[in-house]
């Protein structure tokens, strides 16, 4: 990458309306305008080509990206820490059993005690149906109240770094990992994704990951298959808002009950784990009202049924179904690994040993894609920063 194409991708960001973007939230990609899309893509790879060309991007001279993680992760923190670090933001975590909440402390109250001096607020909450989004809207709501009420300097933005809704720092770093396998958007009309229910020894994964990728692959003109076994539905709105972009970009969507016929001439497979809609309601319900014995039962009658689609498995045969046999395999990561990381799961071991130099470029998009979101919401003239940023030159390593 040289000063030219770097020069020349700062123009098309220019070009691009990204006005609501500006101190703005991000939460599920399907509200965003298609414009708002092109330029979170556009500014991870300038941010990225900088980074190559070993200039600094520390925008920031000061300031916090809180970190709030209401579930496990490893790519997801580790991303947001580098994007924030990436940009000149200090991460500072929130563990709520150490904290106040702890005491009965409300979100109101809590948004805005770790707001004074943070740009940003990245939150995970994916555990439970309802909850997970509403909880980032309680939060985006309490620091546009503190600041409308003089409390807060400046009103941090949030960003969603996976909720019960939508994962979109996933599904779009997953699609400029496709962008750029395919050599650009223009290319990626037509092709087929199959994004599938597999065979997990667990229970309870999120639906987001799938719901994000038929709610952002959709709006390409791609052939979008969702594929799983009967009751493992995902959520309702999501498929109606995946159909409506489908017919919008001249794509298409659909949904299918077997992987033979969702990885069929696939140029691209997804196959992923994840409970069924029905069940993840039942859950929260049951966490609600604390019945810890029946949520016990509902675990192990999952598990049971789990174990009935064992052969929901992305095997090598499988994959010689695909189109020439050649289909990129994806996953968020980590993959239930049969004979590796369990007995049986979601994905041959040849077959991830195969594509693990890929998966891995595919999880690296994720720390630009979150820094450009950061970016985008907190500059209201983002390619006059980034052109800032390219003449000064400043080097990242001296």
């Amino acid at each position: 990458m040289n000063t030219k194409q770097v020069t020349d991708m700062i123009s098309l960001l220019e070009s691009l309306d990204t006005g609501q973007m500006y101190l703005g939230d991000f939460f599920h990609t399907w509200k965003k305008l298609d414009d708002e899309i092109t330029a979170v893509f556009q500014t991870a790879e300038i941010l990225r080509a900088l980074r190559e060309m070993n200039i600094s991007t520390r925008l920031f001279d000061s300031g916090l990206g809180i970190s709030i993680f209401r579930d496990n992760s490893t790519r997801t923190r580790f991303s947001y820490a580098s994007a924030c670090n990436m940009l000149g933001l200090e991460v500072q975590d929130l563990d709520e059993k150490t904290s106040q909440i702890a005491h009965g402390e409300t979100v109101r109250e809590t948004a805005n005690m770790i707001s004074f001096m943070a740009d940003v607020i990245g939150i995970r909450d994916d555990m439970y149906i309802g909850k997970g989004h509403r909880y980032m809207q309680e939060v985006a709501d309490s620091v546009q109240e503190g600041f409308d009420d003089g409390v807060l300097e400046q009103r941090p933005s949030v960003v969603n770094l996976q909720c019960d809704v939508d994962h979109p720092t996933q599904s779009m770093a997953d699609m400029l990992h496709v962008i750029n396998y395919f050599g650009g958007i223009e290319n990626l009309k037509g092709k087929k994704i199959a994004m599938t229910w597999a065979y997990s020894p667990s229970y309870g994964k999120p639906l987001s990951v799938p719901q994000g990728i038929i709610g952002l692959f959709t709006r390409f003109g791609m052939d979008v298959v969702l594929a799983h076994p009967e009751g493992y539905n995902v959520m309702q709105d999501v498929e109606q808002t995946a159909l409506k972009q489908a017919e919008a970009s001249g794509g298409r969507y659909q949904r299918v009950s077997s992987m033979e016929e969702a990885f069929t001439n696939a140029d691209i497979v997804y196959p992923k784990s994840w409970a069924p809609f029905a069940v993840m309601e039942e859950r929260t319900s049951l966490v609600e009202e604390g019945k810890w014995d029946d949520l016990k039962a509902l675990e192990q009658r999952c598990l049971t049924e789990n174990a009935k689609y064992k052969h929901w498995e992305c095997t090598e045969d499988l994959m010689k179904q695909t189109k020439d046999g050649k289909a990129l395999y994806m996953h968020c990561l980590p993959a239930d690994i049969s004979g590796v990381s369990c007995t049986e799961g979601e994905v041959a071991a040849s077959v991830f040993e195969r594509y693990r130099v890929p998966l891995y470029k595919e999880a690296s998009y994720k720390p630009y894609i979150i820094a450009s979101m950061i970016l985008l919401s907190r500059f209201e003239n983002p390619a006059e920063k980034l052109s800032m940023l390219l003449e000064n030159a400043q080097l990242r390593v001296r």
